[in-house]
């Protein structure tokens, strides 16, 4: 069995959309609730209460932020409570065979006894679990005690700096006191509140994109067992808040803000130790671009190097900046670098397009009629070269702005990356945007596709107007239609695809989600991977805020 290393923690107009599946309001009763429209019940198998769940809890303490906190949407609302877990009553049938955990992982605690965060990234880490099992559902959430939340609670004050926050200092020696914790990375936070992922080995960690936010969990139980810490001497305080990790592998990138550019790492599973595949400089700016997330082949590793860039400058500041820890740098133009896997040798750089992308969908290599590689093709969630994305996700917009029509366009872009010794690649939308409501972004795919060419994507689109995604759409990229689901007024999380043990077909699964409704409640839900039609809901015992990414830990 692998050693296990962990050190204790200390205490616009609405688009027309082909094959759309509306959950509008219906004319039956749903946990006690009424809704009169009867044309979806005819357009959907009727859903049958399978299991009964325990109550709810018979008290819940709700955490205090300020007065206008009742009129908010719950998505954007503290966690009401520290932890929970019961199982829920489940309307329709859950598959027999989807028999694991799902986890997701999501800023959940936006406030500090009376002092509000302002972005949404900012609050600490609240971890979702359900686990299936046999057609049953347990749900349960927990607080992830990193040092930054423990700290928090026990001063009732920001102690760390958050991706928006820095914790005030009262003279200008305190200032400077803070500036050094800054640079030894002591003063940057480990509230792992992006992803989880699970690694070859099994154990689970929770990810930002700090490397001392590197947080090991029980999948279980929900409990904080520790720092990941790398046993290696690479250095450095920043890595892709979304390494790739399969049951053979883990790849990331470290950038480099001294000596702009990235390493390109591997750990092999039950090691803590990262080793250098090779590294890529970059080719224009000040800093290198920001990596949230990069997509792999089958024998390439890609490396985007995307004008929205890395700022030391802005990152040393107490009050945040327009765009926060980054620059937009036109001028300094977009590349993507194709990079062999075994070797470590650079095979393509490439001018493309300015961009700008969170997440990465997939990659995958093109051949020729004798089977060479000719190009790289790379699918994102692209937000039109828009920085607008990173304003638009503070907390202020989000709670205030829910029925405009001001969440920036979005599309599927596909880069073509030739490995030939051209200088540029291409970048154009997949499919029309129209599709999904010109909004893309919290993505999924089956990972037996990962780096291969592929035909579905889930993510979260959306159905204006809006302020922030409110769909959940099925992207087919051979027809280029999309299907989606919307309820009004709700929320979903990203769509997670699990697929069928044994499935032949791409699509043969499900896609959970977690809901946030506009009434306060919330619910786990389950659509059939093929026809992405509701098969089976849970209602929370209450409703959870807006969560990011999440993992599947299948049943031993």
């Amino acid at each position: 069995m692998a050693s296990l290393r962990i050190s204790p923690i200390a205490p616009f107009n609405q688009s027309k959309r082909i094959d759309t599946f509306h959950r509008g309001k219906q004319e039956s009763s749903l946990f006690g609730k009424t809704f009169p429209n009867k044309a979806l019940i005819e357009n959907r198998p009727m859903l049958t209460i399978s299991k009964v769940a325990t109550n709810p809890p018979s008290e819940v303490v709700a955490n205090q932020e300020d007065e206008n906190v009742n009129e908010r949407h719950v998505a954007w609302t503290s966690v009401r409570q520290e932890r929970w877990q019961g199982e829920l009553q489940v309307q329709g049938e859950i598959p027999q065979w989807l028999n694991g955990t799902y986890l997701r992982n999501g800023p959940g605690l936006w406030h500090i006894g009376d002092y509000n965060f302002r972005h949404l990234f900012d609050g600490y880490a609240t971890l979702v679990r359900l686990n299936f099992h046999t057609g049953r559902l347990v749900m349960g959430h927990r607080q992830i005690e990193s040092d930054a939340y423990k700290a928090s609670q026990k001063n009732q004050k920001l102690c760390y700096r958050e991706f928006s926050e820095a914790p005030k200092t009262d003279n200008f020696l305190a200032y400077m006191g803070d500036l050094a914790k800054l640079l030894s990375g002591a003063s940057l936070t480990d509230n792992a509140n992006t992803g989880v992922v699970k690694l070859g080995d099994g154990r689970v960690v929770c990810l930002t994109e700090t490397q001392k936010g590197s947080i090991v969990i029980d999948p279980d139980t929900l409990d904080t067992l520790g720092k990941f810490e790398y046993s290696d001497n690479l250095g450095g305080l920043i890595h892709s808040a979304h390494p790739i990790v399969t049951d053979t592998d883990f790849i990331t990138l470290l950038p480099d803000l001294i000596n702009p550019g990235y390493t390109v790492v591997r750990m092999e599973p039950g090691s803590n130790e990262r080793k250098v595949i090779g590294r890529v400089n970059c080719r224009g700016g000040p800093s290198p671009g920001w990596v949230h997330s990069f997509p792999v082949t089958e024998h390439y590793v890609v490396v985007p190097e995307m004008p929205l860039r890395y700022c030391a400058q802005n990152l040393l500041k107490a009050e945040p900046t327009p765009l926060y820890k980054f620059e937009w740098h036109p001028e300094s133009k977009g590349f993507m670098h194709i990079m062999c896997k075994a070797s470590g040798k650079i095979v393509a750089s490439v001018e493309v397009p300015l961009f700008v992308t969170f997440h990465y969908i997939n990659a995958y290599e093109e051949t020729d009629e004798d089977g060479r590689v000719t190009a790289v093709i790379v699918d994102c969630c692209e937000h039109n070269a828009d920085t607008n994305i990173l304003q638009n996700l503070t907390l202020q917009n989000l709670r205030t702005l829910s029925d405009q029509d001001v969440l920036p366009d979005a599309r599927v872009g596909r880069f073509r990356i030739p490995i030939d010794g051209s200088p540029n690649g291409s970048l154009e939308a997949a499919l029309d945007p129209n599709e999904h409501g010109r909004g893309m972004d919290m993505c999924s795919i089956n990972p037996n596709f990962l780096g291969k060419k592929y035909r579905y994507a889930y993510a979260c689109g959306a159905e204006r107007p809006c302020n922030f995604p409110n769909t959940l759409t099925k992207i087919d990229l051979v027809e280029k239609k999309a299907k989606n689901w919307s309820e009004e007024g709700s929320v979903p999380s990203e769509p997670f695809f699990v697929a069928r043990p044994g499935a032949t077909e791409e699509d043969d699964g499900v896609v959970i989600s977690m809901i946030s409704e506009k009434n306060g409640d919330g619910f786990a839900l389950v659509l059939d991977g093929t026809t992405f039609q509701e098969i089976a809901r849970a209602k929370f015992p209450y409703g959870l805020p807006y969560g990011l990414h999440g993992a599947w830990v299948p049943n031993n």
